[in-house]
């Protein structure tokens, strides 16, 4: 086998010593000179071993202050059931999958009139051009941002009502609250899932290193009649503090 370039040597023992403790969240890392003496390597193999670190979130520099050990989320469960909220109750899927009450909720909003691209048509099931609104979100779990979304729905649908006005987000209920709000009986929701490195917008969103990957999952809300009648694509969150879990029931 090839020998491993010592900044991947260097890093990898960093790593193993922030998993194990020995440098705990907040703490400060050797300088550079000091990590370079002890490897007895180059500042700018240290250099390099750092920006690997960094990019996968566990560390961060800062000028004249060092390279500190990021604090790192807990990873969350999202289980099956959970768009099944309590009509009323002061919690969406978001809230449910974290496990926060709604003062720990924060989301960021921006919406836009669109028209459904070749892709979207196809997850609308509807035509190329169909007036959308494009619902833009950022969630955030007492101020961390945990997930990110766009989710449309058709305009004929909302337009003029008060899921079309973002003053009413975040919505007690989500997205199937909303709909039912203006007469609209969500009976089935699909969710389909890949994975991915971020883009650089996803990884400043929600503040995570290059080399972490996200997972990114396509969501659709269908009405008792058949219709698809909202469509979020993509959610984006962390993978490496998301599981997803599946029940199957199976009859004997």
């Amino acid at each position: 086998m090839a020998e491993q370039p010592e900044y991947l040597r260097i890093a990898r023992e960093l790593r193993a010593q922030i998993a194990d403790g020995t440098y705990g969240v907040g703490d400060r890392l050797p300088t550079m000179p000091e990590l370079a003496e002890a490897h007895s390597v180059s500042d700018t193999t240290i250099r390099h071993a750092l920006a690997l670190l960094r990019s996968e979130g566990l560390i961060e520099t800062r000028t004249r202050a060092g390279s500190t050990v990021r604090d790192r989320p807990p990873v969350h469960r999202m289980p099956a059931d959970r768009y099944r909220t309590k009509p009323g109750a002061q919690a969406t899927a978001f809230t449910v999958d974290q496990g926060i009450g709604w003062s720990e909720y924060r989301l960021d909003k921006r919406f836009e009139r669109v028209r459904a691209d070749a892709e979207l048509a196809a997850l609308f099931e509807g035509e190329v051009g169909e007036p959308l609104l494009a619902r833009h979100f950022v969630f955030y779990d007492n101020d961390r941002p945990t997930q990110m979304s766009t989710s449309y729905v058709r305009w004929s649908d909302v337009g003029g009502t008060p899921v079309a006005d973002p003053i009413n987000e975040p919505w007690p209920g989500g997205t199937r609250a909303q709909l039912a709000h203006i007469g609209i009986r969500v009976t089935r929701i699909t969710e389909s899932f890949t994975t991915g490195m971020p883009t650089e917008e996803e990884a400043a969103t929600l503040r995570i290193g290059a080399a972490i990957p996200v997972l990114r999952f396509t969501r659709r809300h269908l009405a008792d009649d058949g219709r698809v009648v909202e469509v979020a694509h993509p959610i984006v969150r962390r993978g490496d503090a998301t599981v997803v879990e599946f029940a199957v029931d199976l009859d004997d």
